[in-house]
């Protein structure tokens, strides 16, 4: 199926035209930035027609705050220079305005600087439009303020990469991956931001102001203030994805400049990206590391049911990296588990091989060919790292050759040689575990009661299942094992930076919120049977439910209610009542979250009968608070205004 183009009513400037057959800055890598970069040619055009005599300003970014570094006017033509001698920082972008305008403001970014897990870049020739404002704008939705773009690294620097893949800031046109074979016409994406650019549109000169200041309205949150010009009105969207979408949409209608455009109103303003690299297939999770990279174990290859001997690692725009797929170590058939240790080694099950397989951050094998089995592992699912260095693995049958309850095996500081074998405190086919504040492992038994883990169909009527708390000290604790009638086949869970733990049950169709002492302090049925499987804690505490039985993302209102809309309470739900959904995503088993505020979503299986795997990963773009990587275990929000953005996992004592 061919790629959607973008056309529209009038051709941009030659000069833009030109910039695009010289430089074709489609993508990335790009070369580094000259010690005495040339002027910055660009050009400003609004609703497909150039903008003259408007202001335009170049900026820089990091986490120091903003700096100008230079200005310019456009000519007849909406041409403009700028010369600068010091174009760095973390991102560098251009903002544009008609001299005397009061809502009309575009940007594009520029350039992005060393420091993130992407190549930096600098380009010579820009083009300022409403597309390049919509894809600046959502790319870097978490660093945006009242002053402009700041943030900590890498965040910031892979965050202002991701634009370049929404739109070529040199043509001012869709970049190359939202127009490819896996979103093209495959997803809304485009034609996403072709709405959203299409709303800009309607504060261009000329046009009928009745319809901009409308779009403004609109795009103002409860309780908020209306923007004052488009970029803000942008933001407000990517921040509350689920704003006055029918009338919006509506007033997008009345523009016609960018196309493809929405033929019916969206649930929510959101950006999904579909990202099929080699091997990435049936991925059952992943892991973020301190650069942005996304590893995953894979279940199965291509095609197949045939376990899957590749680990992957995509960069933070989706290539592949670091050799990938790597293969070695043991694997056979990644599982339900991946873990960063201190040293950034990644830590895969082998489900297959009943053995746990050892990467360097660069990629290479650290484990034997048939991977470490110390302590009788027997199908390993979920893995953690404690503040000690200490690799925890929930050993889903117990000692090998059984088909017991399980166990929980520990490596001290990660040494296999001195493994631990954990039992009692009601472990029963041990499939997760997360780590708190306290160095404590918090464990789901997906007790099976007579089904298959792997099976056709989700499970009718009560099946069962616990938490089980184990201390530092490898004992369980004495309020284990945690029981409830919600715990209903739990399967992924995590803790949130005050130490509670966030249980999802794939049969009740709930998320459990068990206290720091094990107490069921809420239980939070979803709107809409998605049956979920896992969950991610972002950086303001909002919990994100992977569906895997309906291929959907739901948010509840964490802890931190003052990062909810006005009104919301714990619990309340905040996406759509179905979730937010993409032609893209698939029966998921994996949420994360990386340091740009982006959702990474494994799309498991593509068909639950007969079982088919899923491909690849979809990232949703700059919808959550940006969240420190690898997990350090308990969540944090990278830190703007400390040396370090994110704490060192040494840390025993809840945050």
């Amino acid at each position: 199926m061919a790629p959607a183009k973008l056309s529209w009513h009038r051709p941009v400037t030659a000069l833009a035209a030109l910039a695009t057959t010289a430089l074709a800055l489609t993508g990335l890598p790009a070369a580094t930035p000259p010690s005495a970069p040339p002027a910055l040619h660009g050009t400003v055009t609004s609703a497909g027609i150039p903008l003259p005599h408007a202001d335009v300003t170049l900026f820089t970014g990091d986490r120091q705050g903003v700096r100008k570094l230079g200005r310019a006017t456009t000519d007849a033509r909406g041409a403009f220079e700028i010369r600068s001698t010091h174009p760095t920082g973390s991102v560098v972008y251009v903002d544009a305005a008609p001299h005397g305008g009061r809502s009309l403001r575009l940007r594009s970014v520029v350039g992005v600087g060393p420091g993130g897990g992407v190549p930096q870049r600098w380009q010579s020739v820009v083009t300022v439009n409403e597309f390049t404002t919509v894809a600046a704008t959502y790319a870097l939705a978490q660093f945006t303020g009242q002053h402009g773009i700041t943030g900590p690294s890498p965040g910031l620097q892979n965050a202002a990469a991701t634009s370049y893949t929404l739109a070529d800031p040199a043509s001012g046109k869709p970049g190359n991956l939202v127009t490819d074979q896996n979103n093209g016409t495959r997803n809304e994406t485009l034609a996403t931001l072709g709405t959203l650019a299409n709303l800009v549109s309607l504060c261009a000169p000329g046009a009928d102001t009745r319809r901009c200041q409308d779009m403004l309205r609109l795009a103002t949150p409860q309780h908020g203030i209306t923007p004052a010009d488009t970029t803000q009105a942008v933001l407000n969207l990517a921040h509350n994805p689920r704003l006055a979408t029918g009338k919006l949409y509506a007033l997008a209608g009345r523009a016609h400049t960018y196309t493809p455009a929405l033929t019916a109103a969206p649930e929510a303003w959101v950006l999904a990206l579909h990202y099929t690299a080699p091997d990435v297939y049936a991925p059952g999770r992943m892991a973020i590391d301190a650069k942005g990279n996304v590893w995953a174990s894979n279940n199965w290859l291509p095609g197949t049911r045939n376990p899957s001997p590749y680990v992957t690692v995509q960069d933070p725009v989706g290539n592949p990296t670091l050799n990938s797929p790597i293969s070695g170590g043991g694997m056979k058939a990644g599982a339900w588990g991946i873990a960063i240790d201190p040293d950034g080694s990644v830590w895969v099950p082998s489900y297959g091989g009943d053995a746990m397989a050892k990467y360097s951050p660069d990629g290479k094998p650290l484990s034997p060919s048939t991977g470490f089995k110390n302590g009788g592992l027997n199908h390993p699912q979920g893995t953690a790292v404690d503040q000690k260095g200490n690799i925890w693995i929930a050993n889903f049958y117990g000692l090998k050759g059984s088909r017991g309850q399980g166990s929980v095996i520990v490596y001290p500081h990660g040494d296999p040689s001195k493994a631990i074998t954990i039992t009692g405190g009601g472990l029963d086919h041990p499939f997760s575990l997360q780590i708190d504040g306290y160095g404590r492992a918090w464990v789901s038994n997906a007790r099976l009661n007579g089904a298959k883990l792997l099976d056709t169909r989700v499970p009718k009527g009560h099946v069962g299942g616990s938490v089980t708390v184990i201390g530092p000290d490898f004992k369980p604790t004495s309020f284990s094992p945690i029981k409830d009638a919600s715990l209903d086949w739990p399967l992924g869970l995590a803790v949130d930076s005050k130490n509670n733990v966030w249980v999802p049950s794939l049969v009740s169709n709930s998320v459990t919120e068990l206290g720091p002492n094990g107490k069921v302090t809420g239980v939070y049925e979803l709107p809409t049977a998605v049956a979920p499987w896992s969950v991610a804690i972002d950086g303001s505490d909002r919990v994100w439910v992977a569906g895997f039985g309906a291929p959907s993302v739901s948010v509840l209102c964490g802890v931190n209610t003052s990062a909810c809309p006005p009104g919301s309470s714990t619990g309340s739900v905040l996406s759509p009542p179905d979730g937010y959904r993409s032609t893209s995503i698939q029966h998921l088993t994996a949420v994360q979250l990386d340091q740009s505020g982006n959702v990474w979503l494994a799309n498991n299986w593509s068909k639950i009968a007969p079982p088919t795997g899923g491909n690849g990963l979809v990232e949703l773009i700059g919808v959550a608070i940006p969240v420190c990587t690898p997990l350090t275990p308990v969540p944090s929000r990278p830190a703007t205004t400390s040396s370090t953005a994110c704490p060192s996992r040494t840390s025993t004592q809840p945050r």
